[in-house]
C-alpha cells in the first residue's frame, strides 16, 4: 500500500544544507499498522508530509495505493491527498466556528459527497462514541473528545492510508489509552495501511512492526 524508495530531502538554513532525509526505505502493506519512533527533530513528520504529499522530496519515489506521488501535481494531487490519505495531527486542528458533525464532514463535500458524506459521518462519530456529540462545538468538547473528531474526519472520504502524526501527543495517558484504542480498531476494520510517528512506547508496542528513523534513514527495531 505505501512503497517508499530511496528517499532523499534536506532544507536551507542560511548558506548551509540540512539533509534530513538520506535515502528512506519503507513498505506497508494493506492493514498493517507501523510504528515510526525516533528523536525529536530527526525527521519523522518530514517523511509523513512526503508521503502525504504535503512537501516534494529531493530524490526517490513514493508510490500509495498505486499512485506515484512525487509526479502528481494540481488537481490529481488534490485528490489524492482527499481520497487516499487520512491524516491525524497531535493537535486536532478542528475549526472552532463548525460542529463535530461540520468538522467531520468538511473532506466529503470537498470531495463533492455531501449525501454520502452526511450518513458516513454520523456512522463514524458513533463508532467514536460521540453521537450525543454532534451538535457541539470544539469548545464544548474535552481534548480527548477532540481527537476522536479528528480521526474521524480524517476517515470520511475512506482512504486506504492513515497517517498519525504523534496522535496521543497532547492527551493524558487515561485519554490516550481510550484513543489509540480507537484509531486501532478503526483500522483494524477498514483494513487501513497506518504510519504512526509515536514517542508512545507503549502505543508502539501495539503496533504490528516498529521501524527507528536514525541518520536520515529507517530501520526496523528487532524485538
Amino acid at each position: 500500500m505505501i512503497e517508499v524508495r530511496g528517499l532523499y530531502k534536506s532544507y536551507r538554513s542560511g548558506t548551509a544544507t540540512l539533509p534530513v532525509l538520506r535515502g528512506v526505505d519503507l513498505s506497508l502493506a494493506k492493514g498493517e499498522v507501523v510504528a515510526l519512533t525516533g528523536p525529536s527533530g530527526v525527521g519523522k513528520s518530514t517523511l509523513l508530509h512526503l508521503i502525504a504529499g504535503l512537501d516534494r522530496p529531493d530524490a526517490g519515489s513514493v508510490v500509495v495505493a498505486g499512485q506515484e506521488v512525487t509526479r502528481l501535481q494540481g488537481g490529481g494531487l488534490d485528490r489524492y491527498r482527499n481520497r487516499t490519505m487520512g491524516i491525524v495531527y497531535q493537535f486536532h486542528f478542528l475549526l472552532p466556528e463548525f460542529t463535530a458533525l461540520e468538522n467531520v464532514l468538511l473532506p466529503a463535500l470537498v470531495a463533492h459527497s455531501e449525501k454520502e458524506g452526511l450518513k458516513r459521518a454520523k456512522e463514524l462519530l458513533a463508532e467514536a462514541g460521540l453521537s450525543d456529540r454532534e451538535r457541539h462545538f470544539p469548545s464544548q468538547l474535552s481534548g480527548g473528545e477532540q481527537q476522536r473528531v479528528a480521526l474521524a474526519r480524517a476517515l470520511i472520504n475512506d482512504p486506504p492510508v492513515l497517517l498519525a502524526d504523534e496522535p496521543t501527543g497532547n492527551l493524558d495517558e487515561k485519554t490516550a489509552t481510550s484513543v489509540s484504542a480507537l484509531l486501532f480498531g478503526l483500522a483494524a476494520r477498514r483494513g487501513l495501511a497506518v504510519l504512526m510517528a509515536t514517542h508512545n512506547t507503549g502505543l508502539a508496542a501495539a503496533c504490528h512492526r516498529i521501524v527507528r528513523l536514525a541518520e536520515g534513514q529507517v530501520a526496523p527495531i528487532t524485538p
